[in-house]
């Protein structure tokens, strides 16, 4: 069944409407898609906006679903974003647009931002699931073959979720938009497409002998 987001005064897209992407599995693909989101936060006298990895549960307990980013508990970024709004980004680069004059270049792209009351995970069966969820975003199915973290692991890493409610995404595709002169004067226009590439797995210097790359990481390059 198609869903499709509402946007909130926050969240609405004012220019550039026509770029709007409004079918929520569409978010959700490129939220699967992506690997790094960006977290905007106030801290002190002044916004930080960091790159972190992320994961997604569709069914998790906020509204609209739960994302989750995690860092370390001394992080100030991370203290200071509890129980305040963040904003959240996520941003595939899809192409490059050669335009027929500088006005007109352009890149292709799918863009998300996700905006809510950020809250640190306590419960200790959620804080895991989170853990288990962003590295398997990473290389699925890798955290049932890790061994079980440490009560010292646990304790120096801290989860935040931020709700999937309220979020809007902007996408662009295809051929530049000219001036009809323009193409009429016989330039060239067009686009390079870009896409990410995994490449073979590059084993650890410190890897016992005979130890084979794992089915869940060759399958990730594949």
């Amino acid at each position: 069944m198609s869903v499709v987001m509402e946007p909130t005064d926050r969240t609405r897209i004012r220019r550039g409407r026509n770029r709007a992407v409004a079918e929520r599995t569409d978010l959700l693909a490129l939220l699967s898609d992506a690997l790094v989101a960006h977290l905007g936060v106030g801290v002190g006298d002044h916004p930080v906006v960091l790159p972190t990895a992320f994961a997604v549960d569709v069914d998790g307990p906020d509204d609209g679903g739960t994302l989750y980013v995690h860092g370390s508990v001394a992080a100030r970024w991370l203290r200071e974003s509890a129980d305040t709004t963040v904003c959240v980004t996520v941003t595939e680069l899809d192409g490059l647009v050669a335009g027929r004059s500088a006005f007109h270049h352009s890149m292709n792209y799918r863009s998300a931002v996700i905006i809510g009351r950020a809250r640190v995970v306590e419960d200790a069966a959620e804080r895991q699931h989170a853990l288990d969820l962003i590295v398997d975003h990473m290389i699925p199915g890798r955290s049932a073959t890790l061994r079980p973290s440490t009560r010292k692991e646990m304790a120096a890493t801290a989860v935040l979720a931020v709700p999937l409610a309220e979020a809007s995404m902007k996408a662009r595709a295809g051929d530049p938009v000219d001036e009809p002169e323009d193409v009429a004067a016989g330039i060239w226009g067009g686009h390079i497409p870009l896409r990410r590439v995994l490449e073979d797995p590059v084993a650890a210097g410190d890897n016992l002998p005979g130890i084979d790359v794992p089915e869940d990481v060759r399958a990730r390059t594949s």
